[in-house]
């Protein structure tokens, strides 16, 4: 008999070998390709990521082996187990499914003030703990940091998003035509001698504080890029983002340059995996809400999606007063 995933509680709690129950499996988070759950027993608390697309097993090995490259660097995260077969993804029972998890530590932590002083000095540092960690790239990274959508392919969405007509149509193509063709002549292949295995998605919300301090969360985006471009991204999304605050920005720098991180931002070209994400991830979305072949589900978030993304798209004009304020530091 199939059952929701929600009933696989003590199926995983035996899988991982984490003690008698009972055991309770409650959703917390959705996202782009997955949902959390929190697992409760024992006495203890476990962050449950159900897999919704897949899983790719080589950027798993990478997670595991940076964030564990990090942590004896002194970079706090929560530990990634494996199941009592030494299995990082595990696939569930097709009653339960059928879908691959992954299983964490819980950290019981609240936000972290993007502004503060000492934790701007924190990302810059962990960053750069992060980069000399010494995890090889083993391959380029995937096309979606490499390329972009062409001209043709946002005029065809363009037209499937006037003919839906959502709230946010608007919106999408005064972007698309005001400010993207600033931005995509800086979206190139990165360079090959320059790769590393990063975390790729240090951002505000993937931080929490507790009682040890600032805490790194979601090494799912693990992969590689170079320290230049996942620098640049970072300093944008920690300084303002379409408000920069060129104060923050050099003071990130500084604790970065000052812990040994190897990258360098010189122009809009550092930004080009950023420019390249944050537009696929764009197109992405919009294309899937008004998708009539995608369930209902799917397309609802895509729909939310759009709308709450767009303030934050980059725009040539405030990353060129990005640049010149980390220049200045």
């Amino acid at each position: 008999m199939r059952v929701n995933i929600a009933e696989s509680a003590d199926h995983l709690a035996a899988l991982y070998g984490l003690g008698e129950g009972p055991w309770t499996l409650r959703p917390v988070a959705r996202g782009a390709t997955g949902r959390v759950w929190r697992l409760s027993g024992a006495g203890a608390d476990w962050a449950v990521k159900e897999l919704l697309f897949g899983f790719d097993a080589g950027q798993v090995r990478d997670e595991a082996t940076l964030r564990d490259a990090a942590a004896a660097r002194g970079v706090l995260a929560p530990r990634f187990l494996t199941t009592r077969d030494g299995v990082r993804t595990p696939a569930l029972p097709p009653e339960f499914g059928p879908v691959h998890v992954k299983l964490y530590e819980w950290v019981e932590g609240f936000p972290v003030d993007a502004t503060a002083p000492d934790v701007l000095d924190w990302v810059g540092a962990t960053l750069a703990r992060v980069h000399l960690a010494g995890v090889p790239a083993s391959q380029a990274p995937d096309g979606w940091y490499q390329r972009a959508p062409e001209a043709d392919d946002w005029k065809r969405l363009l037209a499937d998003v006037r003919a839906a007509g959502p709230s946010w149509a608007g919106e999408l193509t005064a972007f698309v035509e005001g400010s993207l063709p600033a931005l995509s002549p800086h979206i190139a292949p990165a360079a090959e001698d320059e790769l590393l295995v990063s975390h790729r998605d240090l951002q505000p919300q993937n931080v929490l504080r507790d009682a040890r301090g600032p805490v790194l969360l979601d090494w799912d985006d693990t992969g590689p890029t170079t320290a230049e471009r996942e620098l640049a991204s970072v300093l944008h999304m920690w300084s303002g983002r379409q408000h920069p605050r060129a104060d923050d920005a050099r003071r990130l720098w500084r604790s970065y340059r000052d812990a040994g991180g190897p990258g360098r931002v010189r122009d809009l070209d550092s930004f080009s995996a950023f420019f390249a994400g944050t537009l696929n991830f764009l197109y992405v979305q919009a294309r899937d809400a008004v998708d009539p072949e995608l369930g209902e589900r799917q397309r609802a978030f895509a729909d939310a999606q759009v709308p709450a993304f767009l303030p934050d798209m980059p725009r040539a004009e405030t990353i060129s007063r990005l640049v010149e304020a980390v220049a200045s530091a």
